[in-house]
């Protein structure tokens, strides 16, 4: 039974009904996405980075954002270490 997959519309699926991780992606995303999900990655185990953003884009960001008296609020908004604000400024030779 492992194998058998299942043909239903997503307006057929009741969020209750889906197993574990699908169940509380659905109530997030909605059962489309959920299905788009499960052909897409079916079988794999999926880890998700703690950072959204890649580290190059945040970087000239908080670049573009500073305004010479801000490291605090950058490292605050971007939750990242004054210190890394700092090296990154450096980088862009901001400070």
């Amino acid at each position: 039974m492992q194998g058998l997959r299942i043909r239903l519309r997503p307006d057929e699926i009741e969020c209750e009904k889906l197993n574990g991780a699908y169940r509380d992606l659905s109530y997030l995303l909605g059962v489309e996405a959920v299905l788009l999900l499960h052909e897409t990655y079916r079988g794999q185990t999926l880890s998700l980075p703690v950072e959204l953003f890649d580290r190059t884009f945040l970087a000239e960001k908080i670049a573009d954002e500073y305004n010479g008296h801000n490291i605090k609020q950058l490292a605050t908004r971007y939750a990242y270490s004054e210190k890394w604000i700092r090296k990154i400024l450096k980088e862009h030779n901001k400070i």
